[in-house]
């Protein structure tokens, strides 16, 4: 159906359709380009652009291939002798190569043989230091015991020029597509072969090699063993590919020299059996590549400076969407015929992209994503086009359908195969009415239980039609579990001292007056009431209205406002603080200063300056305490790793001098070992502090103070735990519970009373507990006390 022949109603159901499938699609294809690529799928792709890239042979590079032929020659591997490497060695010593790769594995010493005057091993260890210029492989090894580092043995390491890994990396299909530059294990690397060579036969050019390749991740994998800079190999052709001779052709001197000067020279196995083959994209029908052609690959990538990356998230999102955007762009603005065209144009050039950016830009940008979702959008539009055609055509019934059916309708008989889809459309009109109308109640259902407070649904009258989770959890006190068939009214005259806001204290109310349109106004802001827990709460009430603007029925929440009632009284509190303790200085200065006037009652300036400083610390001693406080119910807390002995010797510190002039012996005693915590070192030095002085205030004069911490094993994790005694008047059993709340002060009568609101305690207790720490204290009158506070150790640290 092409778009001019649409009416306005038509055109904005094509353009609703196309938004909604290309927003599902484009959504798709975006998290799934995100994620780079469906796996194997893409993987066969890879390979499939891979194989077929062909490139010359690098000249540089020459195998010398220990092949089935040598293997006739020279007898079955491994009853070779080390002296027969040596010799091989000797010879390609007298070519000058740049670097020879010996892929055979060493890890045993050879048995010195009766009669010769060194052994192989000596022999191939003198070759190898002649030669100055060998890299020896590296494997990694499990024997029981987890993974390993598997050397050559150590006259052969010493001999050799490098050493190099030989692992491969292996993709979730078990074909070897990428190699790891770096590998080790307990903080000790070992480059990888190929790039070891390199490092051999041309420093300058491994120096030059991308930053990005020494600072790529590491990946740690099992047993510690860690692998980085990944590698991408741009295989350049099948097995066979890059050039080799005979290994006993090299030994007999049929090779001539030069063929190997300046050249790097890679030895290693490639006959059939030897179990030194790999699954490769290139592998073709051979089925497998020999490990060292795969190390001559990644040395010829490595020499030509090219290498695969795998592309961004963003790049793969924005290759895989790109198409599929274009051709439901296609699908809107051109005709069915043209779209699809164009959506074959678009799968082409995706294959085409994907095709270039791998084999010539060294790039993947998996395709697979993009073609299916090009592939299934032109379906899904024309069918998408087919509803819409007989939704048009249907829009008159189906508009009838939605409204409310009052009367039953007599339903019209089929009398042709013309008939047919006209019924189906006003079965499918039907089908879709219960739909919405079972997901319009499942959509309120859900939203209601959802509501973070107690809510009901009431008919006119109170009778309650619908509540959520909450109000059914919520005990009301009359034994019912299910509430709804209640009466509101009955439910709400559980509550306790209804109290309308914001009106008059001596106003009456009655709860039918919440369900009443004429007090709804008078009653906005809600009722305040408490339930059979001391909760506090408020009922609020709002009308609900048909379309017609009829009352219908009444929805009624009951909100939690404990901790807000809690604020408000921590406020009212404040404001007696301030109104009374630090009123009380400032009215005793300037009662001073009155008298001062008159001659007959004025003091002496010593006495007068006297007092004035004393109420004017107490002032500021109280608005300190205020002003510490506060900050520690804030949220401004500036943690640091700090150690709880030097917090606890600073807080000793700052009360020497209040100990000393009391004749008090103030005594620290910290278990060896570090207690490293995080905690804001001010607020936790402050609060030490506190208990210090405390303990300094209620003690007599020639007592002493202990101070102490050690560590502690609690609840799976390390703790320090600190200890403050002291010897002083002690705590009484009915004054300990008031010990921690605010503006509570706790004096016996034989004890001298001291300056403070009651807020020290408070500070203590708000810091350790905002640090996840506890404290807590033991008391006796007359025998002392002591706080213990317990604090967590950081993490991975023990004292």
């Amino acid at each position: 159906m092409k778009k001019r022949w649409l009416s306005p109603l038509g055109r904005r159901l094509a353009l609703r359709e196309w938004l909604v499938l290309s927003t599902i699609l484009l959504t798709i294809t975006a998290i799934l380009g995100w994620q780079n690529g469906l796996g194997r799928l893409d993987q066969a792709r890879y390979d499939l652009f891979l194989s077929t890239k062909s490139a010359a042979a690098n000249e540089d590079i020459i195998i010398v291939a220990i092949d089935d032929y040598s293997l006739s020659e020279l007898g079955r591997w491994p009853s070779w002798s080390r002296a027969t490497h040596a010799e091989l060695i000797q010879r390609l010593n007298r070519a000058m190569p740049r670097a020879i790769g010996f892929d055979v594995i060493m890890s045993e010493a050879e048995p010195h043989q009766p009669g010769a005057t060194s052994s192989g091993d000596q022999q191939l260890a003198a070759a190898l230091r002649q030669n100055g210029r060998t890299v020896l492989p590296v494997t990694m090894t499990n024997a029981g015991r987890g993974l390993t580092v598997s050397l050559p043995t150590p006259e052969l390491a010493r001999a050799a020029h490098a050493l190099g890994h030989i692992n491969l990396a292996y993709d979730s299909d078990g074909v070897v597509r990428s190699v790891f530059l770096r590998e080790g294990q307990h903080d000790v690397w070992w480059p990888q072969f190929s790039a070891a060579l390199l490092a051999t036969g041309n420093p300058a050019q491994a120096a030059r090699m991308p930053a990005q390749d020494k600072e790529a991740p590491t990946f740690s994998g099992i047993d510690n063993w860690q692998r980085a800079d990944q590698m991408h190999i741009p295989f350049t052709g099948s097995t066979g590919h890059v050039r080799s001779v005979p290994y006993v052709s090299v030994l007999r001197g049929e090779v001539p020299d030069e063929f190997f000067t300046d050249k790097y020279v890679l030895v290693g196995a490639t006959a059939l059996g030897m179990s030194d083959s790999y699954p490769t994209p290139v592998s073709g029908s051979t089925g497998a590549m020999p490990g060292v052609e795969i190390h001559a690959q990644i040395l010829s990538s490595l020499l030509n400076g090219e290498r695969i990356r795998l592309a961004n998230a963003w790049e793969a999102m924005l290759f895989t969407v790109t198409p599929v955007f274009m051709a439901m762009l296609g699908y809107l603005l051109l005709s069915p015929r043209r779209a699809l065209f164009a959506a074959l144009m678009w799968l082409l050039t995706t294959i085409a992209a994907s095709y270039i950016g791998l084999c010539y830009m060294g790039i993947w940008l998996p395709p697979s994503i993009a073609l299916i979702a090009v592939t299934i959008s032109y379906p899904l539009w024309s069918w998408r086009r087919l509803e819409v055609a007989i939704t048009y055509l249907g829009q008159e019934f189906d508009r009838l359908n939605r409204e409310p059916h009052l009367l039953p309708e007599q339903q019209p008989a089929a009398h042709s195969m013309e008939m047919t889809d006209v019924l189906e459309q006003r079965i499918s009109a039907m089908e879709n009415a219960a739909r919405r109308v079972r997901d319009l109640r499942q959509f309120v259902s859900d939203n209601l239980d959802n509501l973070p407070d107690a809510t009901l649904v009431t008919t006119i009258d109170g009778r309650i039609l619908l509540a959520n989770k909450h109000a059914n959890n919520y005990y009301w006190g009359i034994g019912y579990d299910e509430v709804c068939g209640l009466s509101v009214i009955e439910l709400l005259q559980q509550l306790k001292m209804p109290q309308p806001v914001d009106q008059a204290a001596n106003l009456s109310f009655d709860w039918p007056q919440l369900l009443d349109l004429e007090h709804a106004a008078a009653l906005s802001n809600g009722i305040s009431v408490q339930d059979h827990k001391g909760r506090d709460l408020l009922v609020k009430s709002a009308p609900c209205y048909s379309a017609d603007n009829l009352l219908t029925g009444w929805i009624v929440s009951i909100l939690d406002i404990s901790t807000i009632r809690a604020a408000e009284r921590s406020r009212d509190e404040t404001l007696r603080f301030l109104s009374h303790d630090m009123r009380a200085p400032q009215a005793s200065i300037l009662a001073l200063l009155e008298l001062q006037q008159e001659s007959s009652s004025a003091l002496s300036q010593q006495e007068l300056f006297t007092r004035i400083e004393k109420a004017c610390r107490k002032t500021l001693g109280l608005a300190d305490n205020f002003v510490q406080l506060a900050r520690a119910e804030s949220q401004e807390y500036r943690l640091e790793e700090v150690d709880f002995q030097d917090m606890l010797f600073d807080a000793a510190d700052e009360m020497w001098s209040l100990a000393k002039s009391r004749h008090i012996d103030l005594q620290v005693d910290i278990a060896e070992g570090e207690y490293p915590v995080n905690v804001d070192r001010v607020l936790m030095t402050r609060a030490l502090t506190n208990l210090i002085s405390n303990a300094i205030n209620y003690s007599p004069d020639h007592t002493k103070i202990q101070c102490s911490a050690r560590a502690q094993q609690l609840n799976d994790q390390t703790h320090v735990v600190c200890n403050i005694r002291d010897h002083g008047y002690g705590i009484a059993e009915a004054d300990q519970g008031k010990l921690f709340q605010r503006f509570q002060r706790v004096d016996l009568p034989n004890q001298p009373r001291h300056e403070g609101v009651g807020l020290g305690l408070v500070f203590v207790k708000t810091v350790i507990e905002r640090h996840q720490g506890e404290i807590r204290f033991s008391s006796t009158a007359g025998k002392g006390t002591t706080f213990t506070l317990t604090l967590p150790l950081a993490a991975n640290s023990m004292p």
